[in-house]
């Protein structure tokens, strides 16, 4: 610290920083949020999940307006029209009668590697083919 700074603490500052720089984060988010869309579900760590949580499900809520700006605005999060259009396709249309909640987190324990904590992040209406 420099004469006169103050270290400050983080109040009410939301979200993880996940070891990334800003647009790295919200790149990681986004591609991260496309992937539960194409797929149903996507493995990942627990707090990257928690944060992703968040952007799916914004995602859902504007897809379910269903309308040229809602498209645009999804649009520039996700990047790719296929799966824009998988979400405003099918994702939203079955996803209707919930008013939010449209993610779910399954714990799996530490992964292998690493010995991250590891979980599945889902659509709740993704169903599992084995």
């Amino acid at each position: 610290l420099r004469a006169g700074e103050r270290r400050s603490m983080r109040h009410a500052k939301r979200g993880r920083k996940l070891g990334r720089d800003a647009a790295h984060r919200k790149a990681m988010l986004a591609t991260i949020a496309g992937q539960v869309i194409q797929h149903g579900r996507v493995k990942t760590t627990v707090p990257r999940a928690k944060e992703v949580r968040g952007v799916v499900d914004r995602l859902v809520t504007i897809a379910k307006k269903d309308d040229l700006s809602a498209r645009r605005q999804a649009a520039a999060v996700l990047k790719d029209k296929s799966i824009v259009r998988k979400l405003f396709e099918d994702v939203a249309p079955d996803l209707d009668d919930r008013n939010s909640g449209y993610t779910r987190i399954l714990k799996l324990g530490p992964r292998l590697g690493d010995g991250a904590e590891a979980a599945y992040l889902e659509l709740v209406n993704h169903t599992v083919e084995e």
